[in-house]
């Protein structure tokens, strides 16, 4: 049996297809870290823009604690990445983000 269907996110930019990597080393060679578009927009939302948890889940139409979850994943993968040498790659969540310039009605 599987857990509750997703909640679409509301994603504000575009962040798949953006690759990170240590300098002078082929990225063939590296492990890779996956970070997904709605990680990407938690970070840009909370570290970025500086917004409370609960403003950054508003503008994501997620809950708060979900939030808290995907802020939580995101630092840790991106500090694996910086601490442990690692390509850093953001793709897409497969569906559940919304890409639109006028997702977020309450700005």
């Amino acid at each position: 049996m599987r857990g509750r269907k997703r909640k679409n996110r509301y994603i504000d930019a575009d962040h798949s297809g953006v690759c990170f990597k240590p300098c002078g080393v082929q990225k063939a060679g590296l492990q890779t870290v996956v970070l997904y578009e709605d990680e990407m927009e938690a970070v840009r939302l909370a570290d970025f823009e500086g917004l409370y948890q609960q403003e950054c889940s508003d503008r994501m139409g997620i809950s708060r604690t979900t939030f808290s979850r995907l802020i939580e994943s995101a630092r840790k993968k991106i500090s694996d990445a910086l601490v442990n040498g690692k390509a850093l790659v953001i793709k897409m969540n497969g569906g559940n983000g919304h890409h639109s310039p006028d997702s977020y009605d309450n700005k």
